[in-house]
């Protein structure tokens, strides 16, 4: 069983930055992909980034492109999500997720992650 804990949430003016954690326990996932995906109120989740289980392939949602950075370290089971220059629209709640079939998690063409944290909340006000 792998859990997955995710923090650093919490709540930031736009403009601002979010620096994102999520600890795996249970089991090693260093050879699956893991990610972000976050839920806004009244939406449905939605893929945010992910990363390859060596780090050198990510993707990420066009709108958080180039504001957002994701990385992981296979030695402590992590993965981090920097976010900078927040925006409203940003307000969700962030889960942290991880497969065990994928090595690298293309959002175009993979279906699904296998492994969920509960969630950690970023409110972005104006």
């Amino acid at each position: 069983q792998v859990e997955l804990v995710e923090s650093g949430g919490g709540s930031v003016q736009a403009g601002g930055s979010v620096n994102l954690s999520c600890l795996a326990s249970g089991r090693s996932l260093i050879n699956g992909a893991m990610g972000w995906f976050r839920q806004a109120p009244g939406k449905e989740r939605e893929f945010v980034s992910s990363i390859g289980w060596n780090g050198r392939t990510e993707y990420y949602k066009d709108s958080v492109e180039g504001r957002f950075t994701i990385s992981r370290d296979n030695a402590k089971n992590m993965v981090f999500l920097q976010m900078t220059d927040l925006i409203p629209e940003d307000t969700a709640v962030y889960f942290c997720a991880a497969s065990r079939r994928y090595t690298d998690y293309d959002p175009n063409r993979s279906r699904g992650m296998d492994y969920w944290g509960k969630g950690t909340l970023v409110t972005v006000s104006t």
